[in-house]
């Protein structure tokens, strides 16, 4: 799954996800589109929004890079 799809399972907007975790939007839509990867200190949080791993997350980030 991609970052995306994770987010979308869960049922968030880039928006929840930015707000949940302090961050701006551009953020998120930047992890998703592989511009950047999720910082060391947002992905547990982000793993648990997601229901996932973070070694999912992160194996996820570096297709979709």
């Amino acid at each position: 799954m991609t970052l995306r799809e994770f987010r979308l399972k869960a049922g968030l907007r880039q928006e929840d996800v930015a707000k949940l975790l302090d961050l701006d939007q551009a953020a998120v839509s930047y992890w998703e589109s592989g511009k950047t990867r999720p910082l060391k200190k947002h992905q547990k949080k982000l793993a648990k929004l997601y229901g996932c791993t973070i070694e999912e997350l992160l194996n996820d980030n570096q297709q979709g890079a």
